[in-house]
């Protein structure tokens, strides 16, 4: 029996990109096909290119690996949240830092810490580098804020 294409999605997503703040875009461009090709995926959309670009920037800014190295972005949905995940080849690891009101640097993790329902650090497999990754949970639809979570009304 032929299987249904509308059922379809994308379970995961992963590219290597060069490791420069101009990637960025790429990434978070990325991240909003990758939504895209999930129904109501864009309920993740907000928070997560926020974060997706933020840990982005982190692993081109902060890594002491080389240059010709790659920043590899993963991207996957379960359970009804979406990780973000941005490995680096670098041997330093992301930590919150008491941070000024006044400074225009430094306030990436703050934003991550606020904004994701979770996040950590972990070392990649095989021992080089590390991966940032961040749970984003969905943001409440049209639907949702109009009649509530437990809406079971059918129109006619």
């Amino acid at each position: 029996m032929p299987r249904n294409c509308a059922n379809r999605r994308p379970r995961e997503f992963a590219a290597r990109l060069d490791s420069r703040p101009a990637s960025t875009p790429l990434a978070r461009l990325m991240l909003r096909a990758y939504l895209a090709g999930l129904p109501r995926g864009e309920r993740f959309a907000d928070v997560a290119e926020l974060l997706l670009g933020e840990l982005f920037a982190n692993a081109v800014q902060h890594s002491d690996a080389p240059r010709d190295r790659m920043v590899e972005v993963r991207f996957a949905v379960s359970s009804d949240r979406l990780r973000i995940e941005v490995h680096d080849a670098g041997t330093g690891r992301p930590s919150l830092r008491a941070s000024a009101d006044d400074e225009e640097r430094g306030r990436g993790l703050f934003l991550v810490n606020a904004l994701a329902e979770n996040w950590g650090c972990c070392p990649r497999a095989g021992g080089v580098g590390k991966f940032v990754w961040a749970l984003v949970a969905p943001a409440p639809g049209l639907t949702e804020l109009a009649f509530g979570a437990a809406l079971n009304v059918v129109a006619v």
